[in-house]
């Protein structure tokens, strides 16, 4: 396909800025981004969409176009939705380095550029499968008529005889054709996924297990309505779909892989219409989360939910059992390293894909789930069906299930410890479930309680229910007073007394570190400490109690009596 035939359709909507040479360049893929270095993604020939986000300042154009005419691409689409008219300066810095350039009108979607440069790459490179281009058409449609990513993959299976399926990055099956993957080997597949992209090792990967060999490609949102593209891969390799396919891509000609790729980009369209679609339900969540936080009234929030109802409860009735799980990603920032990673839509993408499988949480409420995100953690308000226990004459309702810790990461604990690699955890915690909007304070409280007893253990990936409070937390309150005094006093006394004499704040330092679940750079960058300073504090608590901070043991003995104090 060349350049010049993008001209010459209409329906795209394009205007020639500049690079009229040019036109006769191959376009061999198409590829939407907002990062002010993309090459990473480049492998030469593509038609770059970009929607200009990237773009602070003027100085800003001339290295974004010097990497794309570095890395060989066709040519730029530069989008008018957000800045209006395509600003010289990178009209001029295209002109410099020959690099053809196009403005999209605002009322053409990139995803229906990225259609057509799919469709006619596709339909030129690999002649016998012309029929992804009508199938194309049913994927892009929404609702039951559309048939969703399974159309391509049968495709790829009767055309070009190669097995494939749709994964999460928790290795569950998305899509697939045939006999569905065993769960132990999707694992498998997803986890070296994760691994090699925490690697910075460009797709497809590929792997042989069991003597069947396999390739993975990376699935990346490339709608227009997409979050642009973020340099740093931790924010999206919890949450990025991959296809893998049964065969070895590492002999395979240009074309083939450039087909597969494209096959990615359809997909990546079915995943869009799926995030857009639970945008309602995080609206949702975040509504009750704000008045559960801000101390509402019962009513307020029952009345919140009552709205809720044809969203969250289709089926399920007015008055549902409730548990809360909370979810923290935390990532170790090593000084230099730039801007911290946000946690908290990692988290909310994560924690939605492990409570968007029916067989953790049960058919009924799969698809209910609403999860907001607060600062850096990820709060999910779970539906539970209710009604009363069978051959009973007590009128009121008990959960029909309920979540379980333990089970709840007991699958993706392998994929997910590969993603999160050396520097990543995951803390989970659930609450038990509550009958009414009065409870969910307290059922959001425990499940955050529940979440610090879990980041109190090693390992990656762990998780604690509400159960587990049972022994401290929730006994608490009826610890006798003398009991409690001397408890506190032996543990924090000698370091109020060291505070006394030397306003050492050695009792504020311990809360932190403990509330940061013991990571020394989190602790220093929220104390304003440098790391060997807060080190010295905690040398000198260690010293004053005999009491060890990297002990488990030691930290709930101090977590307790700060809380009794």
């Amino acid at each position: 396909m060349r350049l010049r035939a993008l001209l010459e359709n209409d329906a795209l909507g394009l205007r020639l800025l500049g690079g009229e040479d040019e036109l006769d360049r191959t376009v061999r893929g198409v590829m939407t981004t907002d990062l002010k270095d993309p090459s990473r993604y480049l492998s030469g020939g593509e038609l770059v969409l970009t929607g200009l986000a990237w773009r602070a300042e003027p100085d800003d154009s001339e290295p974004f176009v010097r990497i794309l005419a570095s890395a060989g691409v066709a040519g730029l689409a530069a989008g008018e939705a957000e800045l209006g008219d395509i600003p010289d300066d990178l009209v001029q810095a295209c002109s410099r380095h020959r690099l053809p350039l196009f403005a999209v009108n605002e009322s053409v979607a990139f995803a229906t550029i990225t259609e057509h440069v799919v469709r006619q790459v596709s339909g030129e490179r690999a002649g016998d499968l012309a029929a992804v281009v009508d199938r194309h058409r049913r994927l892009m449609t929404s609702g039951p008529a559309g048939g969703g990513p399974e159309v391509v993959l049968d495709l790829l299976g009767s055309d070009l005889d190669l097995r494939a399926w749709v994964l999460s990055p928790t290795g569950r099956q998305i899509a697939g054709a045939g006999e569905p993957l065993p769960a132990p080997l999707a694992a498998t597949l997803a986890g070296e996924h994760l691994a090699a992209t925490r690697t910075g090792r460009r797709g497809p990967h590929r792997l042989s297990t069991g003597g069947t060999a396999y390739s993975l490609f990376p699935i990346r949102n490339t709608g227009r309505g997409a979050a642009p593209a973020s340099r740093d891969v931790r924010e999206t390799v919890l949450s990025d779909w991959l296809l893998a396919v049964e065969a070895d891509a590492g002999e395979w000609p240009a074309a083939r892989l450039d087909l597969l790729q494209g096959v990615t980009q359809l997909i990546a369209v079915e995943r869009d219409r799926r995030d857009a679609a639970r945008t309602v339900r995080r609206r949702l969540a975040q509504e009750v989360l704000e008045l559960v936080q801000t101390g509402a009234a019962p009513a307020e929030i029952a009345a919140r939910l009552r709205v809720a109802a044809p969203v969250l409860l289709p089926g399920l009735g007015s008055a549902p059992h409730w548990q809360v799980v909370v979810a923290r990603v935390e990532w170790e920032q090593e000084a230099g390293q730039g801007t911290p990673v946000d946690g908290g839509p990692v988290a909310q993408a994560l924690l939605e894909e492990i409570l968007v499988d029916p067989a953790t949480v049960g058919a009924e409420s799969a698809d209910r789930i609403a999860v907001a995100h607060s600062g850096d953690e990820a709060i999910a308000l779970v539906p539970l069906a209710a009604g009363p226990l069978p051959d009973s004459e007590d009128e009121n309702p008990v959960p029909a299930l309920g979540l379980h810790a333990d089970a709840l990461l007991a699958a993706v604990r392998a994929p997910l410890s590969a993603g999160l690699a050396d520097d990543g955890r995951l803390t989970l915690g659930v609450s038990a479930a509550v009958h009414s909007a009065e409870g969910l304070r307290g059922a959001l409280e425990e499940a955050r309680h529940a979440r610090r007893v879990a980041a109190a253990r090693p390992g990656r990936v762990c998780a604690a229910g509400h159960h587990e409070l049972a022994s401290h937390v929730l006994l608490l309150p009826f610890v006798p007073d003398d009991v409690r005094r001397a408890f506190t006093a032996r543990l924090l006394d000698p370091l109020r007394d060291y505070d006394r004499r030397h306003r050492a704040e050695l009792i504020p330092t311990l809360e932190a570190f403990l509330d940061c679940d013991g990571s020394w750079t989190r602790c220093a960058t929220r104390l304003h400490l440098h790391v060997n300073t807060l080190r010295y504090r905690v040398g000198r608590i260690e010293q004053l109690t005999g009491r060890d901070l990297s002990r488990l043991e030691d930290k709930l003995d101090f977590f307790l009596a700060l809380r009794m104090s």
